[in-house]
């Protein structure tokens, strides 16, 4: 099985080896049909430090890591200006 892609923005970096990714979801409302955006917020395992606030990453899923983080830094999309 193939591995699962995301790719979102970098909104925190304060802790070791470790970034915060907001994925954006979007799908129609059941009912209204008007598209609704939600976010989620995942932990992923950057090992060189190379990610900064506002960058756009993608992430890949992983073994687990530590308690909460199952992802890994693929690549730095975009930087933040």
């Amino acid at each position: 099985m193939p591995k699962k892609e995301k790719q979102g923005t970098v909104i925190s970096n304060k802790m070791d080896k470790t970034v915060v990714v907001k994925v954006a979801d979007y799908e129609p409302h059941p009912r209204y049909k008007k598209i609704m955006e939600s976010n989620k917020n995942y932990k992923a395992h950057d090992a060189e430090n190379i990610c900064n606030i506002g960058d756009v990453v993608r992430i890949v899923e992983s073994r687990p890591v530590s308690k909460d983080k199952r992802w890994t830094v693929a690549e730095v999309v975009e930087k933040a200006r």
